[in-house]
């Protein structure tokens, strides 16, 4: 056999072969004996149970194990075990007992374990006993787990005809055949050493790569553009700017094509179970590749396709930054394309907006959207939120106010960069520092008026304050009371024109974003010195969102007589042009 085979298999299909005669199994030298303990054990059985219990069934439906990963030896006529020996050496002894319950004529044949540097089972299993299992440590685990077993069906004596039916033909393994080329140490250690299971990709990736039809050259053919098509879409989703668009989380370094498999498994309705099982995607796909009609290559069209309308919306402007915020609100990408059905991208992005829109104001959109009424909505909202109750909506809005400002000109080319927005996790913070959160540790207080003087030199002034500073810096702890401080942290203020505290403090007003990493070390900072950090950033060609850079240059301030402070005209300058921007964006009247 020179590819994989994959497929699934019932515990009844693990047994005997096509002529009747008993499966073996090997299991080599590089692997270590049983070693489940009975609270493994236990789980298995009660998985299997609470299988037959559950209400109104499908027929269709089963309980899929882990895959059972074994490279054919032609010449021994048996299967060498890579991965899953734990969970067939329990199935045989959950078997066994079985058998044991039977008379013997009625027994059923089962399959064969053999292990390379390790006694012969077959002896102990025909007659377990404390005192074998004392001398042998691959015994000892064996009697344990037979033990367990006979004491579980003992507690169900009545259940034990269902719980057999269900695990000898609906409970089915992942037959997962390695190729004659692969290295079963190689795939062990990945499997086994590294912890590094098997996944759906990999698992969906040896169905769509298996040869099929009648006509071996065809069959080449497809497998081999199959192979290559694969490779380009996984590359594709390699581009972070691309995943990230998509996805709120980081995803793996590869194999980042198992978003597009779940999106259609999805569209297409998983297999009953699948939505809780860590293969269900790939039992999808199975089952589906087994219905009359469905063939590989109309199946990886399919996928094709999703992966070329998701392209479409990433390479629109206007698109790229509606789908992106509501996946950034966790709107799954499956509700996105419902809305984008049967109909013109212009009615495709007024569907967006109404969704936007109730999503930011928990109301529905006025209709038609009259920009006034919209304004008037928003900036109600938006005089209601508080930092101290509303983090995730300010969140949202900020956001979009970002991603709006972008959208203000159609000809401009700059696009919001999701990637470095969600890798470096910005999130809201106060423009100016808030009065009442002064830090109370010696630590805090050091760090907070350190960066003040960093701010105050740099800048050549007060050197009173900064003389002041400097003495307090030399202080032992102990020295650093409250009483010192608090009079040097209110005199900094001053300085500052930050004194000044109330509601406007925690309002929308008093908010921009800003990354961890900065939020972190510049933590309830003056605004001076969060400015100069800010624009730091931005000259080094670091990512900050549009709108915090555009914040910290006083762009929406209608007067900008002092770059140190953020006053109440900056405030009501800011968010009057939050309600102006996000009311010109939900009634689409953006520059041409």
């Amino acid at each position: 056999m020179n590819e994989q085979q994959i497929a699934l298999r019932s515990v009844n299909g693990l047994r005997v072969d096509d002529s009747g005669e008993s499966l073996r199994f090997f299991i080599p030298d590089y692997q270590r004996g049983f070693r489940w303990s009975p609270l493994q054990v236990r789980q298995l059985l009660d998985d299997i149970r609470e299988f037959t219990q559950r209400r109104n069934p499908q027929p269709e439906e089963f309980y899929c194990l882990q895959p059972l990963v074994i490279k054919a030896r032609p010449d021994e006529g048996d299967f060498e075990v890579v991965d899953g020996q734990q969970r067939l050496t329990t199935l045989l002894l959950i078997m066994r007992h079985f058998n044991e319950r039977l008379a013997e004529k009625y027994r059923q044949k089962l399959f064969r374990l053999d292990y390379k540097t390790r006694p012969s089972l077959d002896a102990f299993l025909n007659n377990p006993s404390e005192e074998a299992a004392n001398d042998n440590v691959d015994f000892y685990h064996l009697y344990h787990a037979i033990t367990t077993i006979e004491e579980w069906f003992t507690e169900r004596d009545s259940e034990v005809e269902s719980i057999k039916a269900a695990l000898l033909n609906q409970t089915k393994v992942i037959w997962f055949q390695l190729a004659e080329s692969d290295n079963t140490v190689e795939a062990f250690t990945r499997l086994n050493v590294g912890k590094i299971p098997l996944t759906n990709d990999e698992l969906i990736r040896a169905l769509f790569l298996r040869r099929s039809g009648p006509d071996e050259k065809d069959a080449t053919s497809l497998q081999l553009r199959i192979a290559y098509e694969w490779d380009q879409l996984e590359k594709a989703l390699q581009s972070d700017a691309f995943w990230y668009f998509l996805s709120n989380q980081p995803g793996k370094s590869e194999n980042r094509i198992g978003f597009l498999f779940d999106l259609v498994a999805r569209v297409d309705g998983l297999e009953p179970g699948a939505e809780s099982d860590a293969y269900g995607i790939f039992y999808t796909f199975s089952q589906n590749l087994k219905t009359p009609g469905k063939t590989l290559e109309n199946e990886w069209r399919r996928i094709k396709q999703r992966y070329l309308l998701l392209e479409e919306w990433f390479e629109d402007r206007v698109l790229y930054h509606m789908v992106g915020f509501l996946v950034s609100q966790e709107m799954p990408i499956i509700d996105i394309q419902a809305l984008s059905m049967n109909c013109t991208k212009t009615a495709f992005e007024q569907h967006l907006r109404k969704e936007i829109f109730h999503r930011v104001t928990d109301e529905d959109i006025p209709d038609p959207p009259e920009r006034q009424a919209v304004r008037e909505s928003v900036a109600n909202l938006l005089e209601e939120l508080s930092y101290l109750s509303n983090r995730q909506s300010i969140k949202a809005l900020l956001l979009l106010f970002n991603l709006a400002s972008l959208l203000q000109n159609r000809r401009s080319n700059l696009r919001f960069q999701f990637d470095s927005f969600k890798s470096e996790r910005w999130d809201i913070e106060h423009i100016r520092s808030v009065t009442d959160d002064r830090p109370d540790r010696h630590h805090d207080r050091r760090s907070w008026l350190e960066n003040s003087l960093g701010y105050l030199k740099s800048k050549r002034v007060e050197g009173e304050l900064r003389d002041a500073i400097r003495e307090f810096l030399q202080l032992s702890q102990a020295e650093a009371s409250h009483e010192v401080f608090d009079p040097l942290y209110e005199r900094v203020l001053e300085y500052f024109h930050e004194t000044n505290g109330g509601e406007a403090e925690h309002g929308i007003s008093n908010l921009t974003l800003l990354d961890e990493s900065t939020n972190r070390s510049y933590k309830n900072a003056v605004f001076a010195v969060k400015r100069q950090r800010l624009l730091e950033l931005d000259q080094s060609g670091i990512f900050v969102p549009l709108c915090t850079r555009n914040v910290f240059l006083k762009c929406y301030s209608p007067q900008v007589d002092n770059l140190m402070f953020w006053g109440e005209d900056d405030r009501d300058g800011y968010i009057s042009a939050i309600a102006d921007v996000l009311a010109d964006f939900f009634c689409g009247t953006m520059e041409g």
